[in-house]
């Protein structure tokens, strides 16, 4: 039995993945920081198939305590789901709040690359997978996108870097961009339920079922195939948006 590691599982992409994986016959480390959600994922799912680590992902202390202790059944790592992210703020830079660019920079940079790093000799030994949780964002910028769009563009091109790096060790990395998934993302960025809920209105997004499932057929791949990247978008929207500004 594989396992897998997967941040941000009490919500949205991260928890649709675990339940993916394990009903996949899957074991999965779920690390969040909302205990009483992986508690029930526990509690659904089964603690010989989930792990529940409950910690900050920009808390390096917390993150060593966390791997330390996993359980011998769950330290074996096989793949890596770098998930845990956020979005604060959609005002422009000049009004933007330094706090939340901060935020988001600690979050999705360097929590992930210090995460990475300290699993990279694992995944090399067991020849696992790295799949990262990047952003369309990353690739065509909107207005307010400014350290969001920065962070995820990160995400991206280091993942894609790290393909470079891990080369001949077979280790398999992926990086999954999507468009538009709904999710707690907007409720979380505006703090308005009824943002979110306008943003979605009849747009018939993506689901973090989705993407979950997108993860889960990477991961299980032949070892000899690797997909470098993924850019899956709805139907419904596209990444056309040039402006003029006339005077």
């Amino acid at each position: 039995m594989k396992t897998a590691f997967v941040t941000g599982a009490t919500a949205g992409i991260g928890e649709a993945t675990v339940r993916a994986l394990v009903a996949s016959g899957w074991r999965c480390v779920a690390t969040g920081r909302r205990r009483e959600r992986l508690d029930a994922l526990v509690g659904e799912l089964g603690a010989d198939k989930v792990h529940a680590a409950c910690f900050d992902v920009r808390d390096t202390a917390a993150l060593d305590d966390a791997i330390a202790n996993l359980p011998a059944d769950f330290a074996g790592i096989d793949l890596l789901v770098n998930n845990a992210g956020l979005a604060q703020g959609l005002s422009p830079a000049q009004d933007a709040s330094l706090e939340d660019w901060q935020t988001m920079i600690d979050t999705n940079v360097t929590a992930m690359v210090v995460l990475t790093r300290k699993m990279l000799p694992v995944l090399i030994e067991r020849k696992g997978a790295i799949v990262a949780i990047g952003s369309v964002a990353g690739n065509y910028i909107y207005p307010g996108g400014n350290v969001y769009a920065g962070s995820k563009a990160f995400v991206n091109h280091f993942t894609l870097a790290l393909r470079a790096d891990l080369h001949g060790t077979g280790v398999r990395v992926t990086s999954i961009e999507p468009g538009m998934v709904e999710t707690e993302f907007t409720l979380v960025r505006t703090g308005s339920q009824q943002a979110s809920d306008d943003l979605y209105r009849r747009v018939n997004p993506m689901t973090a079922q989705d993407i979950a499932m997108m993860i889960r057929w990477v991961a299980e791949l032949p070892p000899h195939l690797n997909i470098n990247r993924l850019e899956p978008m709805p139907v419904n929207q596209d990444f056309a948006g040039f402006r003029v500004a006339r005077d």
